[in-house]
């Protein structure tokens, strides 16, 4: 009889110690092709013969051939699929939890945190013109008055109430973002109807609902994953709530934004500015609207908000190792997404080791 299989669908430098305690389990570890990560492809029907009788899928991002509920019916005895990234908008999640499996991510502290500084490093260089003013310097001009920058916090001195920032969505990304805010004295509002109202107080932060966050911030930066209420939350209509010349933020997922929406919506100046790392289709195409904005406009980043030195992923694997052993000797892991699927998962497969 064959050993059980591990597929690690997406591979990402996985280190000796990562196979050694998968093979531990008494599986054999295979290995998708890098060319299933590639932009702009389908390989699902490759995919699911290599997932054929295999007790655990893991690896990272593999965008345009998601884990479908064709690929994870090709194994009965599926017990886990588990992602080295936050996002598991790439897996069909309804799909796992009706076969009763479990969709585990790792939001570890290396890419939500990394992710958290990169806002604040857009925030910051479009409020105070850097672009602008270093455009400014190379041109022959000094300290030019349209390009004097936007004070970020409030002030005790002369009571000026500085900018508001808009979170949508308030979970490890969102409150970091409001941690590493919190020195400045920024107004911070939020949206996020699955956070407790403690959670918001604990980090003086204002719960309030979405559009009144799109009317009352000057700051609005997106920090949630990619579901059926997420998808396409803001195009014309939220637009048409926000004030004149407010920047907009996105390190979530590219099709969270209208992109077209919001071009038209800073090339006519109803926005100022904006900084996305995360786009709808990528890499980002030629003839986006989006290229043709000015680097004052639109900062545009490869969506690399999580990738710093001597990060990367790593943390991840070890996360997603910990989960896949973990559940293949019976366990619940701590980082389930889909927590509606565990009553099912512990009376299929709870307590039972794949070797038992």
């Amino acid at each position: 009889m064959s050993k059980p299989k591990i597929l690690i669908f997406a591979p990402r430098e996985e280190p000796p110690q990562t196979i050694s305690a998968l093979e531990g389990t008494g599986c054999e570890v295979a290995f998708g092709k890098s060319d299933w990560q590639l932009p702009r492809t389908h390989y699902e029907d490759a995919v699911v013969e290599a997932a054929r009788e295999a007790v655990a899928l893991m690896g990272t991002s593999m965008r345009h051939t998601p884990i479908s509920r064709r690929i994870m019916s090709a194994s009965q005895r599926l017990r886990i699929v588990a992602k080295y990234t936050v996002g598991v908008d790439d897996i069909d999640t309804d799909a796992a939890t009706d076969l009763g499996i479990m969709v585990c991510h790792a939001p570890t502290e290396s890419n939500c945190f990394a992710v958290a500084e990169t806002t604040v490093t857009f925030m910051l260089s479009l409020l105070k013109k850097v672009a602008e003013r270093d455009a400014d310097v190379r041109a022959g001009k000094w300290r030019t008055r349209e390009n004097f920058g936007y004070y970020l916090g409030s002030r005790q001195s002369d009571g000026f109430p500085g900018q508001t920032v808009g979170l949508v969505g308030f979970g490890r990304i969102g409150t970091r973002v409001a941690q590493l805010l919190a020195p400045w004295r920024a107004r911070i509002i939020a949206y996020d109807p699955y956070v407790p109202p403690a959670h918001f107080l604990t980090h003086g932060v204002r719960a309030v609902n979405y559009e009144t966050l799109l009317r009352e911030s000057d700051v609005v930066s997106f920090h949630v994953v990619l579901t059926k209420e997420t998808r396409y939350m803001f195009g014309e209509r939220e637009i048409a709530l926000m004030k004149p010349h407010a920047v907009v933020l996105n390190t979530a997922r590219g099709k969270v934004l209208d992109e077209k929406a919001l071009a038209k919506a800073i090339e006519s100046g109803r926005l100022r500015a904006a900084a996305i790392d995360a786009f709808e289709e990528e890499p980002l195409g030629m003839d986006s609207a989006l290229r043709k904005l000015r680097p004052d406009q639109m900062l545009l980043s490869p969506h690399s908000a999580a990738y710093t030195e001597g990060g990367e992923l790593q943390q991840g694997v070890a996360w997603a190792t910990r989960s896949v052993v973990t559940a293949l000797k019976g366990g619940i892991p701590d980082n389930v997404y889909n927590r509606e699927v565990i009553p099912r998962w512990k009376e299929r497969f709870g307590g039972a080791s794949i070797s038992s």
